[in-house]
């Protein structure tokens, strides 16, 4: 009896095939990408080291490792941050370097607090075991006191918010020089003077 022979199976075009499958999986597949925080590191500024600021010019946020906020000696929640911020910087009880007033603050001139927005500094000092969650609720909240200070002054000299004349440089791919200088003007006024450090136990 005749012995039949199997055809045999063409192999060649299996690795062609695992090749093409292998390309459309990379195509086609998505990476998760893990974002940090979006925060601009400002330009290193030449300071001399003998400059003094004054203990009422400093709003000292501690965050201890309970998650708790001392800010100037008193436990605050949270959610009151914003509005503290905001009456320290907008204070506007002195005068700048230049010896002139804050004539666009619309704070209390308490004695006892910042001077100027341009002297009111922001001290951030977080214990090592603090939640990072906690860290970053307290400068969402100091920034968005910046914010609604910077919003409220650009109203006032451009009759719109800073927000969407950021939205509107954005959209020029920040080319338009008006804008810009607009928005420099509003950040000079109320510029972000912030540090943060470690509590040392």
């Amino acid at each position: 009896m005749s012995r039949k022979e199997l055809p045999e199976i063409n192999a060649g075009s299996i690795a062609d095939i695992a090749f093409l499958l292998l390309i459309f999986f990379l195509v086609t597949t998505t990476m998760n990408v893990d974002s940090g925080i979006i925060r601009k590191i400002p330009e290193k500024q030449k300071i001399s080291s003998n400059i003094l600021i004054k203990e009422k010019n400093i709003l000292e946020v501690n965050i201890n490792l309970k998650n708790e906020l001392f800010v100037d000696g008193e436990i605050i929640p949270i959610s009151e941050l914003k509005q503290t911020t905001i009456n320290f910087i907008d204070n506007g009880a002195g005068l700048d370097k230049n010896k002139l007033p804050c004539d666009w603050c619309s704070g209390q001139q308490n004695p006892s607090s910042s001077d100027h927005p341009s002297k009111a500094f922001i001290s951030i000092k977080a214990d090592r075991n603090t939640n990072y969650k906690t860290y970053i609720s307290v400068l969402d909240e100091i920034n968005a006191a910046y914010t609604v200070l910077r919003n409220q002054l650009s109203v006032k000299l451009y009759n719109q918010n800073y927000v969407s004349l950021l939205e509107e440089f954005k959209k020029t791919n920040n080319y338009d020089q008006k804008i810009q200088e607009k928005i420099k003007r509003v950040q000079e006024k109320y510029p972000l003077l912030l540090s943060d450090a470690e509590i040392n136990n």
